[in-house]
C-alpha cells in the first residue's frame, strides 16, 4: 500500500506529502508510519483552530503541545469537512510522554523540510530551549522533558503464571510468545519475520534492516525450546498453502493468511496477561524480561546491547532492570572481592 493510499489527505496538504515521500527513503517504515499518523494530528489540530499550517507562529505550535498533553482522544473535536486520519480511543486524559515528543519532533522535520525548500523563512519548532547547565555551560532542553516509565517485570511466579496460560495457546502464539522472549524481538520485528529469516540448522534469526527500528541489520539466537516450537508451527502453517512469505500468518475470519499485525499480536499478550491477572503484561515486557535475564548472567552490557540492536549501551541501561536483592548481592560480591584481595596483599606484606 502506497504513502498516498494510506495518507491520502496529507498528500492534499501542501508540501506534507512531498516531506513523507522524501522520509521513506530515509527512515524504516514504521518510522514513516509514526511520522504520518502524527502529522496527520498535527493538521487535523490546525483545521479545528483555523490555523494555516504552512504559515504557523510558535505560539500555535506550543497551544498544539498543549492540547496533546491535555486533550481526551476519545473526545477529540472533529474536524469540519473531510477527516484527517483515525485517532484511536482512550479513557485517560492526554497522550502519553513519548507520543507528544514524537509527534512535536515530527511537527519539527516536517517545519525544516519547509525551511530547506525556501517556503518559509524560519522554523517556529527550533531544537531546543537553552538554559544554563552544569558549569556554567549552556545546555539544551527539549520542548518537552523525557519521562522514563517505571517498568513492570514479572518476577518467577508471575512468568511461571504466564507460561502455564500460554500452554493453552494455539501453537502460533505458543511459537511467537517463546521466539519474542528467546530473541529479545521488538513487535514490530517479530511480526515482520519472513520463513528465510530463520535458520533452523544454526538457530540464528536474521533481522533483516528494513525491518528493525535502527535500519541495522542483526542475528540472533533461538533456544532449543523454540527450535521445536518452530518444527511444530512449521507443519501446523502447510494448512495455509504458502511455503514462504511471512512467518506468521492471521487465523482471523476476516483475513486469514494475511501476514500478522503488530496490533493483533499486540491483543493476544494482553488478553493473556488480562487472563492471569497481569494486565501490565505488554510486547515489549518479554524484551525487557530477555534483556535483564542476560545481565543476570552476566553478560557484558557491550555484548547485550548488540543482542538487542540498541544504537548505544546508555539505551540498555535502560532495559535493564535488577531488583534491590541483585544489585545487593553484586554489590556484597564486590565488596568481598576487594577484602579479599586486600587480605592477600597483607598476608604476602606482612607476615
Amino acid at each position: 500500500m502506497t504513502l498516498q493510499t494510506r495518507f491520502p489527505t496529507l498528500f492534499e496538504q501542501p508540501h506534507a506529502g512531498e516531506w513523507l515521500t522524501e522520509q521513506e527513503s530515509l527512515r524504516t517504515p514504521n518510522t514513516v508510519s509514526a511520522y504520518g499518523y502524527a502529522l496527520v494530528d498535527y493538521f487535523r489540530f490546525c483545521a479545528v483552530h483555523a490555523i494555516n499550517p504552512i504559515s504557523a507562529k510558535r505560539a500555535q505550535v506550543v497551544a498544539y503541545v498543549r492540547d496533546l498533553s491535555e486533550r481526551s482522544k476519545s473526545a477529540a473535536p472533529a474536524m469540519p469537512g473531510k477527516r484527517l486520519g483515525f485517532v484511536r480511543s482512550t479513557t485517560h486524559e492526554g497522550f502519553a510522554n513519548a507520543t507528544v515528543r514524537l509527534r512535536i519532533a515530527t511537527v519539527r522535520l516536517y517545519y525544516k523540510y519547509l525551511k530547506g525548500e525556501e517556503v518559509r523563512a524560519t522554523n517556529p519548532v527550533e531544537e531546543g530551549v537553552y538554559g544554563w547547565g552544569k558549569r556554567y555551560r549552556k545546555a539544551r532542553r527539549g520542548w518537552v522533558a523525557r519521562q522514563e516509565k517505571e517498568f513492570w517485570l514479572p518476577n518467577t511466579r508471575e512468568w511461571q503464571s504466564i507460561l502455564d496460560a500460554a500452554s493453552s495457546e494455539p501453537i502460533r502464539n505458543r511459537f511467537m510468545l517463546a521466539l519474542a522472549y528467546d530473541a529479545g524481538l521488538r513487535r514490530a520485528e517479530l511480526c515482520a519475520l519472513q520463513i528465510r529469516d530463520i535458520d533452523p540448522s544454526s538457530k540464528l534469526i536474521k533481522l533483516r534492516p528494513e525491518t528493525t527500528k535502527t535500519g541495522v541489520a542483526r542475528e540472533v539466537p533461538y533456544s532449543d525450546v523454540t527450535a521445536e516450537l518452530f518444527a511444530t508451527y512449521l507443519e501446523y502453517r502447510q494448512r495455509f498453502g504458502q511455503p514462504l512469505g511471512p512467518l506468521f500468518l492471521s487465523e482471523s475470519r476476516r483475513n486469514p493468511g494475511q501476514p500478522i499485525t503488530i496490533w493483533s499480536w499486540s491483543k493476544t499478550v494482553q488478553a493473556l496477561g488480562k487472563r492471569v491477572g497481569l494486565p501490565m503484561l505488554t510486547t515489549h515486557t518479554l524484551r525487557h524480561l530477555r534483556l535483564t535475564d542476560l545481565a543476570r548472567a552476566n553478560w557484558e552490557l557491550p555484548i547485550i546491547s548488540a543482542f538487542a540492536g540498541h544504537r548505544s549501551v546508555a539505551t540498555t541501561m535502560r532495559y535493564i532492570h535488577l531488583s534491590g536483592r541483585e544489585l545487593n548481592e553484586r554489590y556484597r560480591q564486590t565488596l568481598n572481592s576487594i577484602l579479599d584481595q586486600r587480605q592477600e596483599t597483607m598476608r604476602i606484606s606482612l607476615l
